[in-house]
């Protein structure tokens, strides 16, 4: 049975500590509230084991259990009584409130119900004209452009270095020594 000294701390969010991805939108800010509900849940769970183990006869201790004994007993089962509360009511304040950003949002139920296996959703935005049974949106163009750019400077940058070493080997006196190939 755990104590109270054996829970994970309390880790309030400074919001300077928060990556600033999870504050850029209402939606993201709703999904970090979430993560901290799920932390939250887990401080609930720990606090309803460590209020239990503080229930039972100081009699039924086990030797490694570090409970307080006599009126600190009672006091301790206090605190973590009303943490536990305090726990829960914002658990569920934080779960209403994504509730209404979900109503508010009008996001469409079946948007939020898993879809059937093997689903492949439809591509968002505006694209090019595809084949049928092909389609994407324009992100996905962006997407596939920038890694094509992206590749063809890499290839670019690599021809320049293999180009420069070419010239420093042959404009070396002794390049059949410095050539690592040679060696």
């Amino acid at each position: 049975m755990a104590h109270r000294q054996d829970l994970p701390p309390i880790q309030e969010s400074d919001p300077s500590e928060i990556d600033p991805i999870w504050m850029s939108s209402r939606t993201a800010r709703q999904i970090y509230a979430l993560g901290e509900v799920e932390k939250d849940i887990t401080r609930l769970l720990s606090l309803a084991a460590s209020s239990v183990s503080l229930l039972t006869l100081p009699q039924t201790d086990e030797p490694e259990d570090i409970l307080p004994q006599g009126e600190e007993r009672s006091e301790q089962f206090v605190l973590e009584v009303s943490e536990y509360f305090e726990r829960l009511y914002s658990i569920q304040d934080n779960i209403r409130s994504s509730l209404a950003h979900i109503r508010q949002s009008r996001i469409a139920p079946s948007a939020i119900t898993a879809p059937s296996l093997g689903f492949v959703p439809p591509s968002l935005g505006v694209g090019l004209p595809r084949p049928a049974g092909t389609s994407r949106g324009l992100q996905e163009e962006r997407i596939d452009r920038d890694a094509w750019v992206g590749i063809l400077d890499a290839l670019t940058r690599l021809r320049a270095s293999q180009q420069r070493e070419q010239l420093v080997q042959t404009s070396s006196p002794h390049n059949e020594y410095m050539c690592p190939t040679k060696l």
